[in-house]
């Protein structure tokens, strides 16, 4: 790695800061209009990130590298890098009196969209704050989405892009109309904001409250204006269904909704994965909603709603809840507990280990059965009805490797800092999936992070960035190679 790369690189990561301490002027907006002083904190704070990213942006400006892997790895880890510390200086400088650990935790739990918090009086905070926390999940939400359609597939370590959706001369030739692409995406990702929004408000939701939400909706990012998230509206079926639809769609390829979009291509609903999403969000709804019939004797309509609204939380790594499932009995647990794994389609702003990559796997999983029985044949791994390449098997392996590696390490360091072993093991979990709560009374549906040690939120910290860009665009850059010339 040359110093004209990493100089470049901190070129790009400056201007981005740049137009995100612009963004700080919208939560000092907010709390002008609410008559909150703190209105000042996040003035201070654009002009002091808007100050020092203009000066880092005009003391690296230069030619521009060869876009390489090697770049775009360390580009796409140095902006999200700087998002992370940015995004930190509000909460750093506001009224809560947060501590360094605390404010970064925050952060990062907005813009890798976790939804996990260490905030106690939501419901009395700042309403600038508040908004504050929901546009992070919503510009990491589209960060994300571009991360997985147009990054990841670039570096070669996974995702189902766009481009292998569409025609072949696209596909050739990804950059053509990259600039058409971007606004369709930007366009599609606040046209479902806005519709969430006021679906909320329709429902019964204060306009506020409904504009945060849908923001953090829409980004599956699981942030809420109140301490006890959605249990405030467990007897609302109208926003709990509302926001079940708009986590669900979140959880699909936006590239399906490009392609709607720019040519109006309604075959690429057949892409697999989308079944595999769909079929695996249903039978664990109706399997536990039977069970809470069963077990409870609620209304199976109360059920169903109760049980599909959390299970597409969990599924598509939102992180709202409105009961507290961990008393629903062992079986319900059980399910919560493995679909916290799963994850939406790739190219949306779910976290987990996606839908494809399970598609991919149980394809190598049963070629490798039937070769068993044929050893000399040659059976080619297929996604629907294309070929899966080598570099993309290899790509679902290692990353499914390294999860189930770094998910022990993750909790053996918690276990280390005092957690007893249920916090440990999902709260690495729950960081690394992008989830959100884990199990257990201290980070469970109805517990927040706070009362960790200073030791577990970093180490929370570094695993939600970890699993938000799909672990192997981490794990590379601290390898001697990636830094050879």
């Amino acid at each position: 790695m040359n110093r004209v790369a990493i100089r470049a690189a901190i070129h790009v990561a400056a201007v981005f800061a740049i137009y995100l301490s612009a963004a700080m002027l919208i939560p000092a907006a907010v709390d002008l209009y609410y008559g909150n002083k703190d209105w000042r904190v996040f003035a201070f704070s654009a002009l002091f990130m808007g100050g020092l990213a203009m000066a880092v942006a005009l003391a690296t400006h230069g030619n521009a590298p060869p876009v390489t892997s090697r770049f775009g790895f360390l580009l796409v880890n140095l902006l999200w890098l700087t998002m992370a510390l940015a995004g930190a200086v509000p909460f750093l400088a506001s009224s809560l009196d947060m501590s360094i650990t605390d404010a970064v935790f925050e952060s990062v739990s907005g813009i890798t969209t976790t939804g996990s918090t260490v905030i106690n009086g939501l419901d009395h905070a700042p309403p600038g704050l508040l908004m504050w926390r929901s546009l992070l999940s919503f510009m990491g939400g589209l960060g994300v989405i571009a991360l997985g359609l147009f990054l990841l597939p670039f570096l070669n370590i996974g995702g189902i892009s766009y481009f292998k959706i569409e025609s072949s001369d696209i596909e050739d030739r990804p950059f053509e109309r990259f600039q058409t692409f971007t606004l369709s995406l930007i366009g599609i990702y606040t046209a479902l904001v806005i519709a969430c929004a006021i679906s909320y408000a329709a429902a019964g939701m204060d306009g506020f409250h409904a504009v945060n939400h849908a923001m953090s909706t829409v980004a599956t990012g699981g942030f809420s204006t109140h301490d006890t998230s959605f249990l405030r509206y467990a007897d609302n079926p109208a926003i709990l269904w509302t926001g079940t639809i708009f986590m669900f769609i979140g959880g699909l390829p936006f590239s399906i909704m490009i392609l709607f979009a720019i040519r109006g291509r309604f075959e690429a609903l057949r892409d697999p994965q989308i079944r595999v999403y769909a079929g695996y969000c249903v039978v664990f709804a109706v399997a536990v909603a039977i069970y809470l019939r069963v077990t409870t004797g609620e209304s199976f309509f109360q059920a169903l709603t109760q049980s599909t609204f959390n299970f597409m939380s969990l599924i598509t790594t939102a992180g709202f809840a409105s009961q507290d499932y961990t008393l629903w009995g062992p079986f319900a647990v059980t399910c919560v507990f493995v679909a916290t794994f799963l994850g939406g389609c790739s190219g949306s702003t779910t976290g987990g280990i996606k839908a494809y990559r399970f598609l991919i796997l149980f394809e190598l999983m049963a070629n490798g059965l039937r070769r068993l029985i044929y050893p000399n044949t040659v059976i080619p791994v297929r996604y629907g009805d294309r070929s899966v390449p080598d570099d993309m098997q290899r790509a679902v392996v290692l990353f499914i490797s390294s999860f189930l590696v770094l998910w022990a390490i993750t909790t053996v360091l918690l276990g280390a800092t005092g957690l007893d072993f249920i916090t440990a093991l999902t709260g690495s979990l729950t960081s690394l999936t992008n989830v959100g709560p884990g199990l257990g009374p201290i980070i469970g549906p109805v517990g927040n992070f706070s009362s960790l040690p200073d030791a577990a939120k970093w180490i929370c910290s570094a695993a939600m960035l970890l699993g938000r860009l799909e672990i192997l665009a981490v794990l590379v850059i601290f390898t001697p190679t990636f830094w050879g010339r």
